[in-house]
């Protein structure tokens, strides 16, 4: 399913059309021990520009794909989704009822906002791995692929201040969360998850002592950054208003 990712940026490319993948196939595009992160996949998510509605849509549709009108109705054009039957092998037979593309536009909408605009041409084929890091950090209630995928990038890439082609950018998630308390809040009782599973993930020496080093390093930047006017009169109210969008669809909270 990365392939075929992969084979979607490079048709929409071809086009014009800016798509990227995140979630755990973005994840796994980026890893280097595949037994390490890889899992089921029931779809693939990516990003596209609102401005390329209509233009994502045609291209799917040479795909062999349909949209499915139901998902654009429910997120008011915000996200889009498209289907078609099934064409990977597994032994003969299909390897799932049907591949189906969910499209976000702008923007990642989960327990909290993150706007790619103006981020899509960092990485080839993903979103920054920057940002793949916060998607996986932002969660409320994460589950154990959430947690597996955070340790995958600090196992795997490389932290630096400024950002690279699959480099996490240190300044730039600090960035985001000196302006956002909820983000904030919620990616600072995630790295203190991590940290504490990690044990139980049988790492080597090496690579443990790596992810336990990203974690601090990631910490001390997030808690050093200048805050935001708005971040500081948020942190006072805390806890007594939500902080996070009310996300219907999650697995058990480690």
């Amino acid at each position: 399913m990365v392939d075929e990712g992969r084979r979607i940026v490079d048709a929409a490319r071809k086009r014009g059309v800016v798509l990227r993948l995140y979630g755990g196939l973005a994840v796994r595009a980026h890893c280097n021990v595949i037994a390490f992160c890889e899992r089921d996949y029931s779809d693939i998510d990516m990003i596209g520009l609102r401005a390329q509605r209509k233009d994502i849509v045609l291209l799917f549709r040479e795909l062999g794909f349909t949209e499915n009108y139901h998902v654009s109705q429910a997120t008011r054009g915000r996200q889009l989704q498209f289907v078609r039957p099934c064409l990977h092998d597994d032994d003969g037979a299909r390897a799932h009822d049907d591949d189906h593309v969910d499209v976000s536009l702008d923007t990642f909408r989960m327990d909290h906002d993150i706007d790619l605009t103006g981020r899509l041409g960092l990485d080839d084929y993903t979103i920054p791995v920057s940002d793949q890091l916060l998607t996986k950090l932002q969660v409320f209630k994460p589950d154990e692929k959430d947690a597996r995928d955070v340790l995958t990038l600090l196992k795997d890439l490389e932290l630096k201040e400024d950002e690279a082609p699959g480099v996490i950018g240190l300044s730039y998630v600090a960035a985001r969360c000196a302006d956002d308390w909820g983000l904030y809040h919620d990616v600072e009782r995630n790295l203190e998850r991590c940290a504490r599973l990690l044990p139980g993930y049988r790492l080597s020496e090496d690579d443990e002592r790596r992810v336990l080093d990203g974690l601090a390093r990631m910490r001390r930047a997030i808690e050093d950054a200048p805050k935001s006017r708005r971040w500081r009169w948020r942190a006072k109210v805390g806890e007594r208003r939500p902080w996070h969008n009310d996300v219907e669809e999650q697995g058990e909270e480690l």
